[in-house]
């Protein structure tokens, strides 16, 4: 469970909104939802978002992906349609989700939004039985199903793989990977995969057990490369093994990137998605930060070698230690019903 600052966010957006009418004149003439079998990204030359391969699943995702939380933080559920319509006329098809984020409410929420357009909208939501049994899991997935008012799941992830004991958890004799599996047999859903953001090590040892996994989720921020980096040492693995990747908190989380003066909106949101990933996944509650998300979306302009290595160096001094980056070195985005099952106090019973 990710929840962004309000003040953080929407100081990001208004630089956002700067930015997209600067890039949005800048389209290159390439075309739009093409396919590119190098993994790189290509701009898009139309007024749609643009696709890209979900790796070998055989689905095509749109580059900017709508976040599921921040949905369930949407004023209300009118606004929240209204957020779901307008991505959807602009391309974006993948809905991200999870079944804890505001205790159900935002697979609810999604589940609504989606009515009468579910066949043009690619679902993901994620389990999080937090080491708990294969049956749990099963349990949880026939919920997200009934909130998310659909009969099967386009990707089904593991959530919050961020403790070092969840891939020996995962992976224990009717534990949560066997779920994956079965749910996949029974075909309630697509694709499988797992998320976390704590520390690239775990997501390697998950990746170590030659499992079927279609997809995974993490960190990819031009501070990443520098400090615990998923960039460097789980992307390549990933790719190496044909498995989709999903790129997330490309401003640190709460906007630290931005705020803090380590790299601009621009070249934050360019350097995320220059990167080979099917889709960054984007949180959006309002209107107003859609429009802008989208006008940096739509314009999309790959950033060349030079330039994402240019931009690494510059951020190394804000990077060394992950002060911006506090999903890794701090409780702050570990949601509590992963806290509870670890056995750790939640984020509110710690001290100030």
């Amino acid at each position: 469970m990710d929840p962004d600052h309000d003040a953080s966010r929407r100081r990001f957006m208004r630089g956002a909104a700067i930015l997209g009418a600067t890039t949005v004149g800048n389209r290159m003439s390439l075309a739009q939802g093409q396919p590119n079998p190098s993994g790189t990204p290509v701009a898009n030359s139309g007024e749609t978002v643009p696709h890209r391969p979900l790796g070998r699943t055989g689905i095509q995702v749109s580059a900017m992906a709508l976040g599921g939380y921040h949905l369930g933080s949407a004023q209300n559920q009118q606004e929240a349609n209204e957020i779901v319509a307008q991505a959807m006329d602009a391309g974006v098809n993948f809905f991200d989700n999870a079944w804890d984020y505001h205790d159900g409410h935002s697979e609810e929420v999604l589940g609504i939004a989606l009515k009468g357009k579910r066949q043009q909208a690619v679902v993901m939501t994620k389990v999080c039985t937090h080491g708990r049994s294969k049956d749990v899991a099963m349990k949880q997935l026939e919920e997200s199903l009934r909130r998310l008012q659909t009969d099967h799941l386009d990707l089904w992830q593991i959530h919050e793989v961020i403790y070092e004991t969840d891939p020996d958890l995962i992976f224990a004799p009717s534990g949560a990977a066997e779920a994956l599996l079965a749910a996949k047999q029974q075909g309630k859903v697509r694709a499988v995969g797992f998320t976390g953001h704590k520390d690239p090590s775990i997501h390697l040892r998950m990746l170590s057990h030659n499992f079927p996994f279609d997809t995974v989720q993490m960190p990819l921020n031009c501070l990443d490369a520098t400090f615990r980096s998923f960039e460097t040492n789980v992307l390549p693995e990933a790719r190496q093994q044909g498995i989709a990747v999903l790129g997330m908190k490309s401003m640190g989380g709460s906007g630290e990137i931005v705020t803090h003066g380590a790299a601009t909106p621009e070249q934050a949101l360019r350097y995320a998605m220059s990167l080979p990933v099917s889709a960054t996944i984007s949180g959006v509650d309002s209107l107003d930060i859609l429009q802008q998300n989208l006008a940096v979306a739509r314009g999309f302009q790959p950033m060349t070698s030079a330039d994402m290595q240019a931009l690494r160096e510059r951020c190394k001094f804000f990077a060394a230690d992950g002060r911006y980056e506090l999903f890794k070195v701090t409780k702050k985005y570990d949601g509590s019903v992963g806290r509870e099952q670890h056995h750790f106090p939640s984020p509110e019973e710690l001290p100030a």
